[in-house]
């Protein structure tokens, strides 16, 4: 009888320990939007993010071919309810059911929807009418769900834009638009009820458009920059999108939502746009992108969400070429068509670079092995780049200890060493990419191995 109490015991030790690991994990996902006639197939779509470490899908509408071509991938899919299905879903409960049944009862569990997002950014439109409709309609969304046994395994939300956001800087401040606080808290009591996520579409690049200057956009791009304190907790932010995300959250916890978890159902940089755009390039996607997933991987966090990242859906798969308005709505697209990358964020699994596609990097070739590469400042770098390199690095979540008082690295102790230290550690546990070792363009990679006495810099077999 003890030996079997023991077995239980460790059984349930051992699921709650594989469930918080589940919890604590970050999952990348893209949007994959139809707004183009020259997409691949499909089942050719599905096939491309299998060799990807992309694990989930968020789809604007609820096309069936598509849903189907994800059958038995395991990757999870949002689905979407378009803007004006919201009116019929939201007065005739069979509208609902029969929605479900039509896009969800014949593809689940083989196509792994996890979530269904009931129209778009609906509470930035001015539409009074629209968002009083929109709880309604996923309410009785949910009812059918709850009909046909599939309420506890499919989640319903629907997507914000930030401008729901009456105030976001400093993000302590963060609070939502009181205009439609009654609508909105109809809305989170719904998800915290039914526990599905508050999701919100960040874009850095939109915050960098409206204050275009180049500390503005080290701050968008992860870049080294010498950050910004939160003047009512204090907090010292490094990157625009932790900003952005714990405005949400502090928004959230003002109301008393606590509990609501924020998923980020877009975020992107365009790689291309009109001469009269500010921003759009292959250099700053690659940099957003690239630097965003790595910060995503880190489980850093944000400071107001420590040691666990969101759920982040970059936008977008590809480029959507009949999407209206400037070029640059339409350069978002992570690959081409003929399914080769416009730029290689790192996102392949074997981790392997797409020659064709890759842009060159801004900094010296790398040595043939990546085990023998190091990161360090480029010659002439001034002492006070050097602490802001220093201090971004550091604040990513590497362990920084080796260069504190005692520790190995310790001395000499200089600017110039320690910020080596730094940067060298990021590069070493950030995937070894080449962009790994930018930091705006003052460091470069050696087969040097710059380490002195008793400090061991990792990287190398030296």
């Amino acid at each position: 009888m003890a030996g079997l109490l023991y077995s239980s015991w460790f059984l349930s030790l051992l699921l709650f320990c594989f469930a918080s690991l589940a919890r604590s994990q970050s999952f990348i996902g893209v949007n994959y939007g139809q707004v183009a006639d020259n997409l691949p197939p499909p089942a050719e779509t599905v096939k491309l993010l299998q060799s990807t470490a992309i694990e989930k899908v968020r789809l604007y509408g609820s096309d069936p071919g598509i849903i189907k071509a994800f059958a038995n991938t395991g990757i999870g899919i949002m689905i979407g309810a378009s803007n004006g299905d919201i009116p019929g879903m939201a007065s005739d409960p069979n509208f609902a059911k029969n929605w479900i049944n039509a896009y969800v009862v014949p593809f689940y569990p083989a196509s792994n929807i996890i979530l269904i997002n009931v129209g778009n950014e609906v509470m930035s439109y001015n539409d009074r009418n629209l968002m009083t409709q929109l709880l309604p309609a996923m309410q009785n969304l949910q009812n059918a769900l709850d009909s046909a046994d599939l309420g506890g395994k499919i989640k319903v939300s629907t997507v914000h834009s930030m401008a729901v956001l009456r105030q976001s800087d400093p993000p302590s401040s963060g609070s939502f638009d009181p205009s439609i606080g009654d609508l909105l808290k109809g809305l989170l009591e719904f998800n915290n009820a039914t526990g599905s996520p508050f999701a919100i579409n960040p874009y850095p690049y939109f915050a960098y458009r409206s204050d275009p200057r180049p500390e503005t956009l080290a701050f968008c791009l992860f870049q080294p920059n010498s950050g910004r304190v939160d003047s009512g907790s204090k907090i010292k932010y490094t990157n625009m999108f932790d900003a952005q995300v714990d405005a949400i959250r502090s928004a959230l916890d003002a109301m008393g939502f606590k509990g609501v978890e924020i998923v980020v159902a877009e975020t992107g940089w365009p790689y291309k746009g009109d001469n009269d755009e500010v921003g759009p390039s292959i250099e700053n996607a690659k940099a957003y992108n690239g630097n965003l997933i790595a910060h995503l991987r880190s489980m850093v966090g944000t400071p107001l969400m420590p040691g666990k990242s969101v759920d982040t859906y970059l936008f977008a798969l590809y480029d959507e070429d009949q999407k209206p308005g400037p070029t640059s709505e339409r350069s978002f697209g992570l690959f081409k068509p003929d399914l080769t990358m416009v730029y290689d964020v790192g996102l392949s699994k074997t981790g392997n670079q797409n020659t064709s596609s890759t842009p060159k990097a801004s900094v010296k070739p790398a040595p043939k092995s990546k085990k023998d590469a190091w990161c360090v400042p480029k010659a002439g770098v001034s002492d006070a780049q050097l602490q802001e390199n220093l201090d971004y690095a550091c604040g990513q979540g590497i362990d920084c200890s080796a260069i504190q008082p005692g520790g190995a690295c310790f001395e000499p102790m200089t600017v110039a060493s320690h910020a080596t230290y730094a940067m060298n550690l990021l590069y070493q546990t950030s995937g070894k990419n080449p962009w790994d070792c930018d930091f705006s363009q003052t460091a470069t990679l050696t087969s040097t191995n710059p380490s002195y006495d008793k400090c061991s810099y990792p990287g190398g077999s030296s």
